[in-house]
Parts: C-alpha cells; sequence; structure tokens
C-alpha cells in the first residue's frame, strides 16, 4: 500500500480523461472488428502456423534500425543483431526482457521478480540511461530518472515480428540516450496474425499467463488485430532464502489496424492499455524505516498512427504520431506523464551515387511529481520540449562494392540547449556473403527530469544518534550532457552453407559522466527531524575509457540441429573523476565475460528440445558472483495449429543473485530455478 502521508493524491482530472480516451479508443476499434467484417473477414485457419527460417533467409532479413530504411543485415554499417519470432518462441522466455539475453554485447541481469537491469558495454542499472529502446517507432525511454521501465514493456510475444539491437552509438539517427545503444521491438503487420490465438500456461514462478489474439480483414485493404494479455508472477526470494514481496500481475490489451488503400501509400493505426501491481521492498533508502513492503500500482496507455508513401524503390515518406500516457505511484515518489511526439521523414536519391535520408521531429512532454518527504524533485510539475532533425548520406564509392556513410542529429532540448550527434560509417562488401564496416560517432546523454532536481535523503550509520545523520543527494541544473565518442570495426560473413559469424570491436571514449561531489556536513531543520545532512551534488566530472568486442556464431550443423554462440568482452581501460567525488566504480559493475550458447534440435512426431546455457562473470563492486545458467524447452506439436511445451528454467542452482541496484534500492532478489508449462493454439 501506498503510504498516504507521503504520496499526495495528484489531480485525478488528467488520469480519468486519459484512461477514459484510452479504453474508448480500443472498445471502438473492438466494435468496428464484429461489426465491418465481411466475407473478407474471415479468418485464415491455420496459416499463423509457426514456422522456421534458414540460415540463408536469416542472413537476408531486413533490418531498418541501422539506417531508418530496409536493409539487409549484411548491408548494415553497425553492430546490429535481430531476435526473430523463432528466436523467442524457442527460447521459452516469457518477457521481451528475458529475449534480450541472447544479444551478444547485452549486460541483462534480473533485479528481483519484475525489475530488469539492462544495457550494452558497460554503465548497467535498473535506469541504464545509454540505451534508447523503441516499441514499433515509440519511444519507452522514460525522462524521469532516464531507462525504461522493462516490466510495462509487453505484448503478445507471438506478435513479435523481430527485435533489432544496435550496440554502439545510435544518436545520429535516434538522437540523444542512443549512447551505447538502440533496441527497437517491432511487432507483426496485422494481415501476417489472421485469424485467432489463444495460449495459456502456468508453473512455479509464472504461476499463470494468458493471451487471446484474434485478427482479421476489413474488406480488400485493410487488416485489424486484437489482443489482450495477463500474467501473474511469484516473488523470489532473497538472498538468506526468505520470500520476497516482489509478486506482481499485469493485464493488457490492444490493437493494431494496418490499411493499404493505394498500393503506394500504408496506414498503420495501434494502441496499448496496461494495468499491474508490482510488489516491493524498500531497504535502508529512508531515514525513517529500514525495510517497507509496498505495492505499486502503473497504469498506462498509447495511441500511435503512422502514414507512409512509397514513391520510388529510392524515395518514400513517412508521418508517424503518437500519445502516451503513463502513471506510477513508487513507495517514495509518484508521477503521471503525457508525451506527444511527431516524426517525419523522407528519403530520395541525389544522382545515381547519393541517397538522402532527413526527417524532422518535435516531442512535447507533461509530468506531474507526487513528492514525498525525504525524495522530492522540483518543480513538481514540468513541461520539456525537443526538436530534431537529422540527415544522412548514403554515398557509393564503388558500385555494390564500397559506402561511405555521413550523418548527424541536431537536437535542441530544454537541459543542455543545442546538441550535434554526428557519425561516419564505411561499409565494403567485397561479395555478397561478407562485408566489413567500420565507424567513429558522436553519442549524448542528456540529464534526466530527476537529475536537474531531485533531492534524496537516505540514512547513514549514524542515523539513530542525536542528531542524526543523513546523506543528502542532490541533483542539479546546471548538469551538461554525457558524451560519448566511439570508435567501432566489425566483419560479417557466411562462412559456408549453414555457417555464419559476426563480430564487433570497439572503443568507447566517456567524458562528463554523471558523479557525486561530496559537500560539507551542515545541520538543518527541515525536513523532520532535525539533523546532519552529508550533501551529495552531482557533476560532470566522471571520465572514462572502455573497449571490447564480441562474436556470435550461427550453425546449422545438421539438418535438425542448429546452434548459435555469443561471447562478449568488455573491459575498463580507464575509469577517474575528480577527488572530491564520492568513490565510483563502474569497472566492477559490469561483467567482463559473457557466454550464451543455444541448441536447438528438430526430433521426429514434432518433437522439439531446446538448450540454452549462458555464464555471467561476477560483478566486484556489487558483491555478484559469476554464474551459469542452464534453461530446458521441450515442446510438441501433436496437430496442425497446437503447441505443448514445458520449460525449466536457471536448472543448474537454486537460486543466484544477478545485480544490485543502488539508486532508488529496493531488495534485490535472487533467480531461482523455475519450472512452467505452456499450450498454444492456432486457429
Amino acid at each position: 500500500m501506498i503510504r498516504p502521508h507521503l504520496i499526495p493524491t495528484v489531480s485525478n482530472a488528467g488520469t480519468a480523461i486519459g484512461r477514459m480516451v484510452l479504453v474508448a479508443m480500443v472498445l471502438s476499434i473492438a466494435a468496428a472488428t464484429s461489426w465491418g467484417a465481411g466475407p473478407g473477414g474471415q479468418s485464415q485457419a491455420g496459416s499463423g502456423e509457426l514456422t522456421d527460417l534458414s540460415l540463408e533467409a536469416l542472413m537476408e532479413l531486413k533490418v531498418s534500425s541501422a539506417a531508418k530504411k530496409e536493409q539487409r543485415v549484411a548491408d548494415s554499417a553497425a553492430a546490429v543483431f535481430v531476435i526473430t519470432q523463432e528466436d523467442i518462441r524457442r527460447s521459452g522466455v516469457t518477457s521481451i526482457a528475458d529475449a534480450l539475453r541472447m544479444v551478444p554485447g547485452l549486460d541483462v541481469a534480473r533485479i528481483d521478480s519484475n525489475k530488469w537491469a539492462i544495457s550494452s558495454r558497460g554503465f548497467n542499472s535498473r535506469f541504464a540511461g545509454e540505451m534508447l529502446v523503441l516499441f514499433d517507432g515509440r519511444v519507452v525511454y522514460t525522462p524521469l530518472f532516464s531507462g525504461v521501465f522493462w516490466d510495462r514493456q509487453d505484448t503478445v510475444l507471438e506478435d513479435i515480428d523481430r527485435i533489432e539491437v544496435i550496440r554502439g552509438p545510435g544518436a545520429a539517427l535516434w538522437g540523444a540516450n542512443a549512447v551505447n545503444g538502440v533496441i527497437n521491438i517491432i511487432t507483426k503487420q496485422a494481415d501476417e496474425t489472421p485469424g485467432g490465438l489463444l495460449s495459456a500456461g502456468g508453473g512455479t514462478r509464472e504461476r499463470a499467463f494468458g493471451s487471446a489474439r484474434y485478427g482479421v480483414a476489413l474488406g480488400s485493404h485493410s487488416d485489424l488485430r486484437l489482443y489482450t494479455k495477463y500474467l501473474e508472477r511469484d516473488h523470489f526470494k532473497d538472498s538468506n532464502g526468505n520470500d520476497g514481496t516482489d509478486s506482481w500481475h499485469m493485464i493488457r490489451g490492444g490493437f493494431r489496424l494496418d490499411s493499404n488503400p493505394t498500393g503506394r501509400d500504408t496506414l498503420t493505426v495501434q494502441g496499448d492499455v496496461y494495468d499491474g501491481r508490482l510488489g516491493e521492498t524498500y531497504v535502508n533508502m529512508l531515514p525513517d524505516s529500514s525495510t517497507h513492503n509496498t505495492v505499486t500500482p502503473v497504469f498506462g496507455g498509447n495511441i500511435l498512427s503512422r502514414w507512409k508513401r512509397e514513391f520510388s524503390e529510392r524515395s518514400d515518406m513517412s508521418l508517424q504520431l503518437y500519445y502516451d500516457r503513463s502513471e506510477q505511484e513508487l513507495y517514495v515518489i509518484g508521477e503521471k506523464r503525457d508525451t506527444l511526439d511527431l516524426d517525419y521523414q523522407n528519403r530520395f536519391p541525389l544522382g545515381s551515387d547519393h541517397d538522402i535520408t532527413w526527417g524532422l521531429g518535435y516531442r512535447f512532454t507533461h509530468d506531474a511529481i507526487a513528492n514525498s518527504t525525504y525524495v522530492f524533485i522540483s518543480p513538481d510539475r514540468q513541461d520539456n520540449r525537443l526538436y530534431s532533425a537529422f540527415v544522412q548520406d548514403d554515398i557509393t564509392l564503388v558500385t555494390d562494392r564500397l559506402h561511405l556513410i555521413l550523418g548527424s542529429k541536431f537536437e535542441h532540448n530544454d537541459y543542455t540547449g543545442f546538441e550535434v550527434q554526428p557519425t561516419a560509417r564505411l561499409l565494403w562488401t567485397p561479395d555478397r556473403h561478407n562485408s566489413v564496416w567500420m565507424a567513429v560517432s558522436r553519442a549524448i546523454r542528456t540529464p534526466s527530469r530527476g537529475e536537474n532536481g531531485f533531492t534524496l535523503y537516505a540514512p547513514t550509520p549514524a542515523s539513530q544518534q542525536t542528531p542524526p545523520v543523513f546523506f543528502q543527494f542532490n541533483g542539479s541544473n546546471r548538469l551538461k550532457a554525457d558524451e560519448l565518442i566511439a570508435y567501432e570495426l566489425g566483419y560479417r560473413a557466411q562462412l559456408a552453407e549453414g555457417y555464419a559469424f559476426d563480430a564487433a570491436a570497439f572503443y568507447n571514449i566517456y567524458h562528463r559522466l554523471d558523479v557525486h561531489s561530496q559537500g560539507q556536513p551542515f545541520f538543518e531543520t527541515a525536513p523532520d527531524p532535525p539533523h546532519v545532512a552529508i550533501p551529495g551534488y552531482l557533476v560532470n566530472s566522471g571520465n572514462a575509457q572502455t573497449c571490447g568486442f564480441e562474436l556470435a556464431v550461427d550453425a546449422h550443423l545438421l539438418p535438425w540441429w542448429r546452434l548459435r554462440t555469443a561471447y562478449t568482452f568488455l573491459e575498463f581501460v580507464e575509469e577517474r573523476a575528480n577527488p572530491d567525488t564520492v568513490p565510483w566504480d563502474p569497472k566492477g559493475e559490469a561483467p567482463r565475460h559473457q557466454l550464451s550458447v543455444r541448441s536447438s534440435l528438430d526430433l521426429p512426431r514434432n518433437v522439439e528440445l531446446d538448450l540454452w546455457m549462458r555464464y555471467v562473470d561476477r560483478l566486484t563492486n556489487l558483491a555478484v558472483g559469476s554464474y551459469v545458467t542452464l534453461d530446458v524447452r521441450l515442446a510438441w506439436k501433436p496437430v496442425k495449429g497446437v503447441e505443448l511445451s514445458l520449460v525449466g528454467q536457471n536448472l543448474l542452482h537454486d537460486r543466484q543473485l544477478e545485480f544490485q541496484q543502488r539508486i532508488l534500492s529496493t531488495q534485490s532478489a535472487t533467480v531461482g530455478r523455475s519450472m512452467y508449462g505452456m499450450v498454444t493454439w492456432l486457429f
């Protein structure tokens, strides 16, 4: 429960309106479906059968996140990794966050049952501000504390077409905060999911979950998909083996409408609504309580529209508009946020050797903060605007062999003003099966709303003396943007029939990273009780240099056996800050080595056996030891459209600790051994 005296009620007018608008939109589309589906709206039973992709097909996969235009993975001058729908299904994961563990170069750690820390190439935390995450083109990076609330990023997993992950800067196209990577979650078009899908399951941790989806054609040019999903997850155990209070449940629903009225125009309208309750425990965070169990309510929704027109094979334009509403009442602070985003993009050839892509963007956000006694942000209401433009030129130096890509993002934000984020990339493709690329880029991370104006009190060992002594951490409105200069080199190849190889190396130089400087203690009477405060202030005095490489090997060893391996090496060459800063050790919070091996076997009688082993190195600064995990999935398709599966996760250990959060810290839990069963019916 939320402590009434800590979390005052924010005006509910906007809340009610936001909820009504979002629910009305979803229900309206649902009504339109049942009314408008004529003969052409009959479902195509069985057409949604789960299929496998050959290795050659995977090499020809088209991605759009690396250049904001469709291109083969092999033609991308960036470290791109694609998680396909088949990867998600055969991994046995039940969340998008856990699916990201497949990606080389990503550090995915579970903090408790409903929280994850996910980042690329170091600097991981629950609020890892260096990763930009998009869901069908909608930015889900929260400006409150930077980072992503992964518990709220979900949909019917079978409706995800692919997840494109770029390690390294993507700021020249995607803007601020795409520093160490970009994650783009892309769902299938509505015409790719005709008919129905029902799935349900349960187990030891996944206590109960279920999804229902139905797709229908609306005439000859439009298709619609509706879905709903519910999950209930049990609590984890803490490091002492005691039951935690981090169980949670979430319900969501939504739709996607795709229309192609003219052959060269496509229109997409989609939206989602979610409502959930997250259990969590605050430990040694507030001066007035050592431990407090609470349940955090979360609610949100969005509506997005996108119009695309294709003029020719090399020329097109798109216009996208979305609105996003999010509400959360954390034990220590509450937030309600409205976001409106408008984006225009155009691509055209200039002569025979230049492929120009450019665009303009505008984003407006309004927030209302419910402050508490010991954690507050000033002012408690604020509007922020972001203006942006980008241009990129893909220059053909040698036809079908050598490309030079030059581009930059230009932004103006309310915290650091005007920012430029350029990149230069070179791609050499000596033949269709080999490509070499290199890049140098500048990217920035802008201060979050919290970093700009927060104050947080925390206990010290002298909190019980008279007068008590508290830590007082403060943000700053004088922060500049964190800066990264990145040098990258990559090689990918299809070495032989059935074998693919992808490697990327990098050297990153970070400037102006946020660290806390320590001030002189002083006495103050507010907030109660009168106390001595030891202040800390955010300053841009952190500097670091990292290097590393990432490898991925995909092998079809036999027609019925596929093996995929990913290895990550990360080294902190340098980390330093001014002497008066609070001790800072990002090196000890990132695994130096990570290894992932996935084996997929197609056995007789429509049986599938998948094994997934992972090794993650220790985090010395967080008292997290190295660990090895093993997941096993056994599935059987007795008849067309029906799949029964049994999944065991983390089978080698009773439990292991994966991460400990330091900012807005809640009790970390251990990830335990678990099993669940699931049935999926496509009709």
